[in-house]
């Protein structure tokens, strides 16, 4: 039995009580532990030329990531120099950050219900998957999640959100986050 100060966030209940019964019977599995979950977020910031100019640019994307994810993010570096680039080993070039449990649903709920609405001229969501049931996107302005002070931010940043799942096909992953609410445009 839960008492009273356990805390499950409204996406897992949703999960648990109502979309694994739902795939159970949309898919016929024969076993509960068929039915596909969503398995990790992973958040990702480059900041690609501003960084290889000033250095803080990075830091800047990670503390801003930080405040999307709850969960501290981590400066990604570049593995090789390239000239060209003006970009040396181990020069820092954005932010990342890998979301696994109560924080990722949490982060899913806040996904679907409060950033993508406020995307100017939203469709939609295009369906990208990978062909294993992983399923990317892009937000152009990180400035829609309302963690982020939109008066306080001294960069706009785009980022990746890759939603990984334990489903085996594309078919089975598009109909969980269907059941997530994912606005999908088609």
């Amino acid at each position: 039995m839960l008492d009273a100060t356990t805390y499950i966030p409204r996406l897992r209940q949703d999960y648990q009580d109502r979309i694994r019964g739902l795939l159970m019977e949309e898919f016929s599995y024969k076993n509960g532990m068929q039915v596909p979950r969503l398995d990790k977020v992973v958040l990702n910031i480059g900041a690609g030329a501003e960084a290889v100019k000033d250095s803080k640019k990075a830091r800047s994307a990670a503390d801003d990531l930080t405040k999307i994810a709850g969960q501290r993010a981590v400066i990604t570096k570049a593995k090789k120099s390239i000239a060209g680039f003006r970009v040396r080993e181990d020069m820092p070039l954005g932010a990342k950050v890998t979301l696994r449990g109560d924080r990722m649903y949490d982060f899913v709920d806040r996904l679907v219900t409060i950033a993508l609405p406020r995307v100017r001229d939203f469709r939609g969501v295009k369906p990208s998957f990978d062909g294993r049931g992983n399923f990317a996107m892009g937000i152009k302005e990180h400035i829609v999640f309302p963690e982020i002070n939109f008066d306080q931010v001294d960069e706009v940043w785009g980022m990746d959100v890759i939603i990984t799942t334990t489903a085996a096909t594309d078919a089975e992953a598009k109909a969980l986050l269907k059941h997530f609410n994912m606005p999908f445009s088609s």
